[in-house]
């Protein structure tokens, strides 16, 4: 470890190293987000994160822990063990207005400016390009794969609407629904049919009322993806996918119950089959870890960011929160100025690439080095 007094010259130096590399980050970035892949499928993003690493000393692994788009590259050899972690998914439709363009290269440009000086800082940095965050829940995987093994912190920056050092805690199940029911002529023999879309309906309502008894934080999502092929056929099969979040894991079990209940319903009033199968692990509410939040706030605001005292909205859910019980973490957020645009719209796909993002990318790769170089000179 490095002593308190070396460490403001050593963060220069990292920050030096980072500006350095702005074209090729930006480039990343844009890169990125020209070419929008869903999750597990990031051939090109996951290649290109590797790629950038590998140019910049690390020692790469791409498509490890069983996942062809995960990526693990590290650099020095320190007591510290800290992961960066990059992400790079789009969603369906909207590309990447989650902003994971600006996480990936935000992670590489942290990793290359701490690479250099990682065993002067005695540091162990990793980076961990963790695919399908967008529900597939590609970090829970890793983490029971042991890619979060042996880590002392790990940490990550999220684009938003807003600026806030925490992100709120939100957990969040996944879960696909299908009725299976029996087909008829809609006109001549509807009594001969089991109506799979009126199960899907009967469900829809049942969980309408129940929100009446949920709390202020809990939330019921879904889409229906298939009710019927043509209005004379009785539905014979109904689909949906549904989300349920609530604030921790412990609060969103009985929540899930009796959302389940709303489908069993269903079925029960029309006489359908039911099946109800996770689309991916539950994600865990995310538990900040306050040292090291205070630590990226200061460096943050040393680079002008500065953070409302209303904080971000709850609501959204990430897989970082399954690793944030196991390994202390932070996933600050990153504020672009774009409202009323926000996370999940087209409008926020087109922030992802303005002058303010191609900013978040730089601020947040220094902030996230600077904090590793911090935790460096303040451990024991």
């Amino acid at each position: 470890m490095i002593a308190a007094g070396e460490n403001a010259a050593m963060k220069s130096e990292i920050e030096r190293r980072i500006r350095a590399a702005e074209g090729d980050l930006l480039g990343l970035s844009h890169r990125i987000h020209a070419h929008p892949e869903l999750g597990y499928e990031e051939e090109r993003a996951s290649a290109w994160v590797a790629e950038a690493l590998s140019k910049g000393g690390f020692a790469v692994e791409h498509g490890c822990y069983g996942l062809p788009t995960a990526v693990r590259a590290t650099a020095g050899s320190g007591p510290l063990h800290i992961a960066i972690c990059a992400e790079y998914d789009a969603l369906p439709g909207i590309g990447h207005a989650c902003g994971h363009n600006v996480i990936a290269a935000a992670a590489v440009g942290a990793g290359l400016g701490l690479a250099p000086y990682a065993d002067a800082l005695g540091l162990t940095v990793t980076v961990l390009g963790t695919p399908a965050e967008e529900g597939g829940g590609g970090k829970v995987l890793m983490l029971e794969r042991g890619a979060f093994d042996g880590l002392d912190a790990a940490m990550m920056v999220h684009p938003a609407a807003v600026e806030s050092v925490v992100m709120p805690p939100t957990a969040m199940a996944m879960f696909d629904v299908s009725y299976r029911g029996k087909p008829a002529h809609a006109g001549a023999a509807p009594e001969l049919g089991v109506n799979a879309a009126d199960a899907m309906t009967v469900a829809q309502v049942a969980i309408g009322l129940l929100r009446q008894q949920t709390t202020a934080a809990d939330r019921i999502q879904g889409i229906v993806t298939a009710a019927g092929t043509a209005p004379n056929v009785i539905p014979d099969a109904s689909s949906g996918r549904w989300v349920v979040r609530s604030d921790t894991l412990e609060s969103l079990t009985p929540l899930k119950e009796r959302v389940h209940r709303c489908f069993e319903a269903g079925a029960l009033a029309t006489g359908c089959e039911l099946t109800i199968e996770p689309s991916a692990p539950d994600y865990a509410d995310v538990r900040t870890d306050a040292r090291m939040a205070r630590l990226y706030r200061a460096n943050a605001e040393a680079l002008g960011r500065v953070f409302p005292e209303a904080g971000a909205p709850a609501g959204a859910a990430t897989d970082m929160g399954n690793v944030s019980h196991k390994v202390p973490v932070i996933h600050p957020l990153l504020g672009l100025d774009c409202a009323p645009a926000v996370n999940h719209q087209p409008e926020f796909t087109a922030a992802c690439v303005t002058e303010n993002a191609d900013r978040a990318v730089l601020d947040g790769a220094i902030a996230m080095a600077w904090t590793a170089a911090d935790l460096s000179a303040s451990a024991p």
